[in-house]
């Protein structure tokens, strides 16, 4: 099993810019440092996994770049490639094929660090069911999905032209596996963080992670979705 990790270097500015108002670019990217740690360490957890990950962006700015350097050892770290998303995400589990040809693939991204090592492995292990399906994906709240998984990887061509970032992003990558011949099993729904809103709920739903301490140490974001 490849676990892959499709992740953005959280430089100030250049991720989780709908949390600007009412935190600061650098606060952002400290949030998205501390999910990405998080996503990281449940990705690590997983039993025989060969954790990759799909990086584009600069460490060097970063939020956290030497935890984030340290936590990057001992997994695979390749480039993102392709025009848009659907492109990029296709590209990562075909570099899991190419990387452990034969085994499955289980992407997520690093908007959901409430995750952890059992729910990554128990989705893992549908994969190797004998008699199961051929794809997993995890519906996110908001309409997307957190997570695809693939018994074979190269099958996420399927979805490299639907569009992402949509209310109705989730149910397009359901329809266009299921077109593909694919059986399709869902997983638990998750809650992405994209607003203040959705850092709080989730931080509430970690309370022991890197992002729930990120978000206590903000007294701005949690009076802003309080009022």
């Amino acid at each position: 099993m490849t676990l892959v990790v499709l992740a953005k270097a959280p430089e100030p500015g250049r991720v989780k810019t709908r949390l600007c108002p009412p935190v600061t670019p650098g606060q952002a990217a400290d949030l998205a440092a501390a999910a990405l740690l998080d996503t990281l360490d449940a990705a690590r957890a997983v039993p025989g996994a060969t954790v990759l990950v799909a990086l584009t962006g600069d460490l060097g700015p970063a939020a956290r770049s030497g935890e984030l350097a340290a936590a990057l050892r001992g997994t695979v770290v390749v480039a993102q490639r392709g025009d848009g998303l659907g492109e990029r995400i296709a590209a990562a589990h075909a570099d899991a094929a190419a990387r452990a040809p034969g085994l499955p693939s289980l992407q997520v991204g690093m908007d959901t660090p409430q995750l952890d090592g059992p729910l990554l492995a128990a989705a893992a292990a549908r994969l190797h069911r004998e008699g199961g399906p051929d794809a997993v994906l995890g519906p996110a709240s908001d309409g997307g999905w957190w997570a695809l998984g693939l018994r074979d990887p190269r099958h996420a061509a399927l979805v490299a032209g639907v569009p992402t970032s949509r209310a109705d992003t989730g149910e397009r990558t359901l329809h266009a596996l299921r077109a593909g011949g694919l059986r399709v099993e869902l997983l638990a729904e998750l809650r992405d963080v994209d607003t203040a809103a959705d850092a709080v709920a989730v931080a509430a739903a970690a309370p022991h992670s890197r992002l729930a301490a990120a978000v206590a140490a903000l007294p701005s974001l949690n009076t802003v979705v309080r009022c």
